[in-house]
């Protein structure tokens, strides 16, 4: 009797373990794609101000109408006013910041736009952003408080939001790429409750905001490729002399040291004066006018570096367009909303980056720029350099006036090879300086102040 009950017995097994192997598998194999992919977390954007926080609120809007019961799967742009009313209703019900002693801040929801996203290991999926102004009472502490947000968390319980910070100037955080993870908010499942965050920035300092701010200006000047190339496209034909409208010959190595200097400080001047004023004043400038300006500044002086249009008055002319170029480094400033105290800082710190930078650049520049203008391909390759600023330049003009172009895509992706013009630039200035120590004990006519026209053929059929 027995060996019938233990062949039946594993039998019975075997089906057993079989059903539990198929089904799962089964149900696997036959489960659309879609149900297995990770459902897109809420994201909570925080830019810290003196007086106040400002969220950016992404929200996926299948979550959010599962949550809210409001429906955004299919709503326009244009539709999407019509709903504002409701949305905004259910944020400020799940919106409850509070200070460390529990006192509420107050709350105001601003601009609404739907947008289309995708976050990392999920598939495209459109989402609602929310703006929203968090405000202490007076005297409360920004940096240290009590986020208590559950928008979509109550009613989906797996939904994730993360709160993250984007612009923080009292910790040096300025220049609004990346953010920094302060916690996640999600449900506790041992109590199913929601806990609040507990949001602590730090102590904060004026030191780190201006130190991050002589960084960033450091980092707009040598990524700012239309203004770099404006104040060399106007340094290249200083060492040079203008004669019978040509530059034909070249000047003293102190003459030429003065002008590049009377050009550099020039522009300095002049979009120091600009950049003050309209920070400090709070001007309201459109930028596709000043953009277009700084364009047609580049594409004059490259035309300069082909013929001379006003030779002897490079310092007037850079002083002048450097009013341009001063108002466009304001607008960084004047995105960050910053208060009186930290403009001023800030400007200091902005100002000084822009000028260490561009004072490192003309050195490294110096050297070469004086080697080529005594070198007999100089009218080429000051040709060639006018010619590819002069298209840069345009590109540059025609998008700004509403026409994009690859051309200046193309002029634009420049500024994302600092390294390489650094190196390019530091390369060159090390072989025009051992050139120059090479041969400064040769015996050679010592350059004319002007030299002839006839002196230089080259000159006088590029230059």
């Amino acid at each position: 009797m027995t060996g019938p009950r233990n062949w039946l017995t594993t039998a019975l097994l075997r089906l057993v373990a079989g059903i539990a192997i198929v089904v799962p598998a089964t149900l696997l194999l036959g489960a659309s794609p879609a149900a297995a992919h990770p459902m897109p977390h809420s994201v909570v954007q925080l830019d810290v101000y003196r007086t106040s926080v400002a969220a950016r609120l992404e929200l996926p809007v299948g979550e959010l109408a599962r949550a809210s019961g409001i429906d955004l799967t299919e709503t326009t742009a244009a539709q999407l006013p019509a709903r504002a009313e409701a949305v905004r209703a259910y944020l400020l019900e799940h919106i409850r910041p509070t200070t460390t002693a529990g006192k509420a801040w107050k709350v105001a929801i601003g601009a609404l736009s739907l947008s289309r996203t995708q976050q990392t290991s999920t598939g495209p999926y459109r989402e609602l952003v929310a703006k929203a102004v968090l405000t202490p009472p007076a005297g409360a502490d920004v940096r240290h408080f009590t986020f208590d947000y559950d928008g979509i968390v109550h009613q989906v319980v797996t939904h994730v939001a993360l709160v993250t910070v984007r612009q923080d100037w009292a910790a040096g955080r300025v220049d609004g790429k990346g953010t920094t993870q302060v916690g996640t908010i999600a449900l506790d499942t041992r109590h199913m409750k929601v806990p609040a965050l507990k949001v602590d920035l730090g102590a904060g300092s004026a030191w780190r905001g201006f130190v991050a701010m002589v960084k960033l200006g450091g980092d707009h000047i040598l990524t700012g490729t239309d203004h770099l190339l404006f104040l060399l496209i106007l340094l290249l034909p200083a060492p040079l002399a203008a004669t019978a409208g040509r530059w034909n010959g070249v000047v003293g190595a102190r003459s030429a040291l003065a002008r590049i200097g009377r050009v550099t400080l020039a522009f300095t001047a002049g979009h120091s004066v600009a950049l003050a004023v309209t920070a400090l004043g709070r001007l309201g400038i459109p930028s596709r006018p000043v953009e277009a300006f700084i364009a047609a500044s580049i594409l004059v002086g490259a035309v300069h570096a082909i013929r001379p249009l006003f030779p002897g008055r490079e310092a007037i002319v850079a002083g002048v367009f450097g009013l341009g170029h001063g108002m466009a480094f304001s607008f960084v400033l004047a995105e960050m909303h910053l208060s009186t105290g930290q403009l001023v800082t800030s400007l200091l710190g902005f100002n000084l980056g822009i000028e260490l930078v561009q004072l490192l650049l003309v050195c490294l520049a110096l050297p070469t720029l004086l080697v080529l203008a005594r070198l007999r391909v100089q009218p080429w390759l000051r040709l060639t350099g006018a010619i590819l600023t002069a298209t840069a330049a345009v590109g540059w003009l025609l998008d700004r006036l509403g026409l994009p172009n690859p051309v200046a895509r193309a002029a634009d992706s420049a500024g994302s090879h600092t390294t390489l013009m650094l190196a390019a630039l530091t390369a060159t200035a090390l072989a025009a300086t051992a050139w120059t120590l090479a041969t400064r004990h040769r015996p050679g006519p010592e350059p004319s102040e002007p030299a002839e026209p006839s002196a230089d053929r080259n000159s006088a059929l590029v230059g």
